[in-house]
């Protein structure tokens, strides 16, 4: 990754936010697809995108005191509709009742806050009509779904996405990460065919936008490589490679498993897990992007915002052992995460120890322990090895093991945190 980037890195922690007319159904952002909405059918919600709670300011602000510390905004999702006021469409933002770039304000209260900012833009688009209909397209199952390609030109189409991108990357100044969505080029059905870097011409794209900005983080998904690669829905088993080298990573992650607002879906993460995904991520020198859908009215969900706060009452105290922290050379006893920064050595304690946690390799390394919520001294030992156990006395600890002395009761804290000071 370039100097220039190395914020991402560092910063660890951001919000991805979904929206656009699929917040007014409320089921989930792939509704047009999964209820095969026709076109003209879908359009109502043209009509009726209100969305007279934005505020990105407040949305700028969630995202801070949450502790993150950069936004990625949906511009246009599959749906083709343009949150900003694009000369190349009709179906924008601007023409709806809302009236309004949303783009344009985005940008400007993410600089006010100091936080990064980043556009997500999806490739496929199942309002256009030059785009060919494919595999995942809302009339891939109709009996003509091949027919209706005839006078269908994907380079139309190809010229308009360029276009597009030539607009958000020239209109808003300086843009930090562009998240495209994305390539299925191994898809079949029904006699259609997926998409990836001919349907895209992904690398005159990613030319386009890194002469456009050149200091922008481009992610994986044109189908070709970028700067990083983003797994979805899931958390990594080990710090990532790609043909055996390191690579720069990023989950991204839901809420309750909906990107957009899904006002039926209950399946809530709790802070907790969302913090220990966070930690999980960082021990394993990844980000973590953490989705919010706002409602119709442009404002977040109460329980959107219960979550963020929740991670935020952590984050305020646990910080350092995220922002600039990664993977660790040392190997965490069970049950525990390790993220590490310079001579400074975080222990994430995912479930509280009776008494005693024993740290292998630590022994003569250490100068300080102490619990990071507080700062409250943390003692620790060194067993030898050949002691015996016998009633109150525990046995040794093979060579080299450091034992921390925690207290019975663990700190109010959602995930407890002890910050080492290494020799």
């Amino acid at each position: 990754m370039n100097p220039e980037h190395a914020w991402f890195t560092h910063d660890r922690f951001g919000m991805f936010v979904h929206w656009g007319l699929y917040a007014l159904p409320a089921r989930h952002e792939w509704v047009m697809n999964r209820e095969r909405i026709h076109t003209e059918d879908y359009e109502k919600y043209f009509d009726y995108f209100e969305a007279d709670l934005y505020d990105p300011r407040a949305w700028a602000q969630a995202a801070k005191d949450a502790g993150m510390k950069y936004v990625v905004l949906t511009t246009k999702h599959h749906e083709g509709f343009a949150m900003w006021d694009s000369a190349l469409t009709d179906y924008k933002v601007t023409k709806t009742p809302h009236g309004r770039d949303v783009v344009a304000a985005y940008v400007e209260a993410l600089r006010e806050a100091d936080l990064k900012v980043g556009l997500y833009h999806s490739l496929i688009d199942w309002h256009h009509p030059d785009y060919t209909v494919d595999p995942v397209h809302p009339r891939r199952d109709d009996d003509n779904a091949a027919a209706l390609n005839e006078g269908r030109d994907m380079n139309r189409y190809r010229e308009y996405l360029h276009g597009q991108v030539r607009e958000l990357l020239s209109n808003y100044g300086q843009i930090d990460y562009i998240f495209y969505d994305f390539s299925f080029p191994g898809r079949a059905a029904n006699g259609l065919q997926g998409k990836g870097k001919d349907d895209w011409n992904s690398p005159e794209l990613i030319k386009l936008t890194r002469e456009l900005q050149p200091n922008i983080i481009v992610n994986d998904r044109l189908d070709i490589p970028g700067d990083l690669v983003t797994p979805e829905q899931y958390q990594p088993s080990g710090p990532m490679t790609r043909d055996g080298q390191p690579v720069i990573w990023e989950a991204c992650q839901t809420l309750n498993g909906s990107w957009g607002y899904d006002r039926d879906n209950h399946d809530y993460k709790s802070v907790e897990m969302l913090i220990k995904m966070l930690v999980d991520g960082v021990s394993k020198d990844g980000n973590l992007l953490l989705n919010v859908g706002p409602t119709g009215r442009g404002n977040f969900d109460p329980r959107a915002i219960a979550s963020l706060a929740g991670i935020g009452e952590w984050t305020k105290l646990h910080g350092r052992s995220i922002y600039g922290a990664g993977a660790s050379e040392f190997t965490p006893p069970p049950d525990t995460r390790y993220t590490q920064n310079g001579k400074r050595l975080y222990l994430h304690l995912f479930s509280w120890p009776m008494r005693h946690v024993h740290l292998a390799g630590l022994a003569g390394k250490v100068a300080y322990a102490q619990l990071l919520n507080d700062a409250s001294e943390i003692r620790y030992t060194e067993t030898d090895p050949s002691q015996t156990a016998q009633n109150t006395t525990p046995g040794g600890q093979p060579p080299g093991t450091l034992t921390l002395d925690l207290p019975i009761q663990s700190p109010d804290v959602a995930v407890p945190v002890v910050e080492i000071f290494l020799k």
